[in-house]
This record gives structure tokens, sequence and C-alpha cells, in this order.
């Protein structure tokens, strides 16, 4: 039976551990001749509607490194971009390739195209999640930390497909996460509502308060590809949600920082903060290549 990866919520707990585990050891071995090539005679089909810098090279190198050939297809490319349904594209391109990654606007057309594919869809992005990106973020903090249950994590920003994320990572594992966000511009509200439940979740407009005693402090650009025409009025919004040195001496003393990239520098987070020790968003963002690396052999067996 095929498994795709749309959500966090489509892997179990002891599931991403055992990809956090994989991951450390791609990581380590990097490099180095591998007997197991998953993907070996096997081809990615990768779609992409929005541009990407991190999400497609770590799959075109993961690919490349796991032995198999990927095809990068734009809509232009393809029938879709004229119209063609998604569930007929689907059902063509799996009996061409063995995995297909779907980087889109939204979320509904990859639940179409997963639903009549006959190989595993991930998700490299939609408007909803972006759950590659937060798997990822979750290794990170492992090689950090050594753990990701039993720290206190905070989101500071934009409710948007990143924090959304974050959610259904609380919601597998547990942790304590925190998210402050305005009111406006709070996360999935089926996904908050879930959350709520949990004594350990919590959402506030204060982001003094989010990130107080924080192990991990977590941000995103304010203005995301598509939300340009509110540029003016998300940065009145997002006053004060700034992720500078003032808001990190809040926190705990090995706090560590996070940022999906790219970033604006200035705007969600200082220059300074970026290249502060407390920094580990360079890593992070090598990161995705070896987690995905993991996916996609936990998915193509």
């Amino acid at each position: 039976m095929k498994r795709d990866f749309l959500r966090l919520l489509d892997l179990s707990p002891s599931e991403i551990d055992k990809i956090i585990k994989r991951t450390s050891l791609l990581k380590k071995n990097r490099g180095k001749t591998e007997k197991k090539l998953p993907l070996k005679n096997k081809t990615t089909a990768l779609i992409f509607e929005k541009s990407s810098t991190r999400t497609r090279v770590s799959f075109e190198v993961g690919v490349y490194e796991l032995g198999g050939k990927s095809i990068f297809l734009s809509p232009r490319d393809l029938q879709m971009g004229r119209g063609e349904p998604i569930k007929d594209t689907a059902r063509v391109l799996s009996r061409y390739v063995h995995l297909i990654v779907y980087r889109c606007f939204e979320h509904s057309k990859l639940e179409e195209l997963a639903k009549y594919s006959s190989c595993p869809v991930i998700n490299g992005l939609s408007d909803l999640t972006h759950p590659v990106q937060v798997l990822s973020d979750l290794f990170t903090i492992y090689e950090h930390f050594g753990d990701y249950k039993k720290l206190n994590i905070s989101w500071v920003g934009d409710g948007n497909n990143m924090a959304n994320a974050w959610i259904e990572a609380h919601l597998v594992l547990g942790f304590n996460l925190t998210l402050a966000c305005p009111k406006k511009y709070y996360p999935d509200k089926e996904l908050l509502k879930r959350a709520m439940k949990n004594k350990n979740f919590r959402i506030t407009e204060d982001p003094k308060e989010a990130v107080k005693s924080s192990d991990v402090i977590n941000t995103d650009v304010w203005i995301s590809m598509g939300d340009e025409e509110e540029a003016e009025e998300r940065k009145r919004a997002f006053k004060g949600y700034q992720i500078n040195r003032d808001l990190l001496k809040l926190a705990d003393k090995n706090a560590i920082v996070l940022h999906c990239l790219p970033a604006y520098r200035g705007q969600e987070i200082t220059d300074e903060i970026i290249e502060d020790k407390k920094s580990v968003i360079f890593t992070q963002a090598e990161n995705r290549l070896h987690t995905q690396k993991a996916l996609m052999e936990f998915l193509v067996k």
C-alpha cells in the first residue's frame, strides 16, 4: 500500500523517530559509498508552482544521492497549466515515475493529486502546511538538544503554513508549543481548535510571553508568496513581532533560533540574530537534504 506525506499528521510518533534517527545516519555518512540505493533506477517528478531554492535543490540532490533521477516540471511544462484535470495528470505521471513532489498554492490540489496517483506523493509546500520543512526542523532540534519531545518551542509571527505545520507536529509528538500571532493572522481554525484542547499548547498576541523560557524560537517572513498586496498592512500588524536581541534575552540561555528562509533581514528577524551563535538557521537549511533523503527512503520501498 502506497504512503503519501501531505501533512505531519500522516506520520506516527514512532515513524517520525525512525526518520529522525535515519537522518542522523545519512548525514554522518554522506559521501560514503552506500550499499543501499533505494531510488536506483527510479525517477522522481518535481512539480513546482512556486519558486524555490531549498526545497528544489535539496530534493534534486537528495534523489541523486539515493541513486535516482529527477524531472523538474513547472505548470508551463505540463498540460495542468492549460487546464488538464489534476486527476488525469496524476494517473498519467504516476505510471511513468516512482515518486512525486508537489509544491503548490492550494492544498486541495495536492490532496487530489495524491488521491489519483499510484505512486507516493510528498508535499513540497502548500498554502496549508509545509511538513518537509518542519520534519527537518525537528531533526535540527534533535541534533542540537538530543530531544524534541520535552522542549519548549515557540513560534513568533504569521500563523501561516509553517505555523500550521508546527501545530501538527505538536499534535503528533506532544511537545510544549506556544505561538504568538496577531489575532487577524492566527493559524488554521481547525488545527487551532484541536490544539487548544492540550494543556501544553498556548496561543497569544504577546511575543514576549511566547518566548519566555523557550528552548527554540522560530519565525518566518511576514509577507509570503501571494501576500505582496498586503505588504504594508502586514508590516503594521507585525510590528513588535521581530526576533531581536531584546526578545531573545527572555528565552532560555541555551535557546536556539530557527528560520526556514528566505528571510527579510530587518523585518521578522534582525541581521544580528541571523549571524548570532544562537542561530542554527544555515544548519537548519542544510538538514533539509538529509531529512528528505530519509523521508524518501521511508516512502519508496
